[in-house]
């Protein structure tokens, strides 16, 4: 192929057959909800009582217009921004405190994070929606708030859910910046000291630059994972809270799809929310390649 070198032929053989299990995999339910979102498409036509009705790009249209969706979109927004950044600090600091303890305080970190990271997510969110019951709840027995709801105010809702999705994330970053931290060889930083750098400076000018393809991984993994969480607001909100107050995109996607069966309409925020996941990591990548800091 003109143009590509040698190793790069072979790294695009090794890389083909994963391509196709992930074309095969994730190319044609997109197609199928691309598709579907530039009709009509509701129980009429699902059972096949009505014929398709071509709309193009009128479920958009009528999203974009909708005062709700942006609503909701600015929710979602801020909702991941919040987790991201809550996973990536308790990541980060457990890392980091891995890496200072001893064999027996690290393996038992590292096992109460594995136990967090393998709960399934309706075990989890359950779980920890009974620990703040009003009534019956251990944190409300031991904070003496009997009789308070955690899922009641829209704020405190959103802060009880955002505090459940870092417990299950932070696991993946605690261990890939454990590994990158012990990955950085001892000389870089006994030099950086022998230089006369602080250990803040150490930290910002040798350490941070090292493990930055690694945080360019785990930021965006952990943005796509909440941009795109449905199951913890769904199952701790009862449905998207009261009156639909702690609505993200997911659950919004997932009401207007199955509960007032307009699949073109659901299917139309899901590509919305794709393209809006696409262009936040093309930009954090282009953004990256222009400081010279890519991958």
């Amino acid at each position: 192929m003109i143009g590509i070198s040698r190793d790069g032929r072979a790294a695009l053989a090794y890389l083909a057959p994963a391509a196709l299990v992930l074309i095969g995999l994730l190319g044609y339910p997109i197609y199928q909800l691309v598709l579907i979102s530039f009709y009509d498409y509701g129980q009429e036509q699902v059972s096949g009582g009505a014929p398709l009705n071509w709309l193009g790009l009128g479920n958009y249209a009528k999203l974009l217009s909708d005062s709700q969706f942006w609503t909701v979109l600015a929710q979602t927004v801020g909702f991941a921004a919040c987790c991201v950044l809550g996973t990536l600090l308790v990541g980060a600091a457990l890392a980091v405190l891995a890496t200072r303890v001893r064999a027996v305080p690290r393996a038992l970190l590292f096992l109460a994070a594995l136990g967090a990271w393998a709960t399934p997510t309706v075990a989890g969110s359950t779980v920890w929606l009974f620990l703040f019951d009003a009534n019956f709840g251990l944190v409300n027995e031991v904070l003496g708030l009997q009789g308070f709801s955690w899922t009641y105010d829209r704020w405190v809702a959103f802060g009880l859910v955002a505090a459940q999705v870092v417990w299950c994330s932070f696991p993946f970053v605690m261990v890939t910046l454990y590994a990158g931290i012990k990955a950085i060889p001892g000389e870089v930083v006994e030099a950086a000291a022998l230089d006369g750098a602080s250990v803040p400076r150490t930290v910002r000018s040798v350490i941070l630059p090292l493990l930055r393809p690694l945080l360019v991984v785990v930021t965006i993994q952990s943005v796509i994972w909440d941009f795109k969480v449905f199951t913890q607001i769904y199952v701790m909100t009862g449905g998207g809270g009261v009156a639909g107050g702690n609505l993200v995109l997911n659950v919004y996607a997932y009401q207007q799809a199955f509960a007032a069966s307009e699949y073109g309409l659901g299917s139309a925020i899901g590509v919305v929310m794709t393209v809006l996941l696409l262009g936040f990591t093309a930009i954090y990548l282009r953004a990256l390649r222009r400081s010279g800091e890519a991958l």
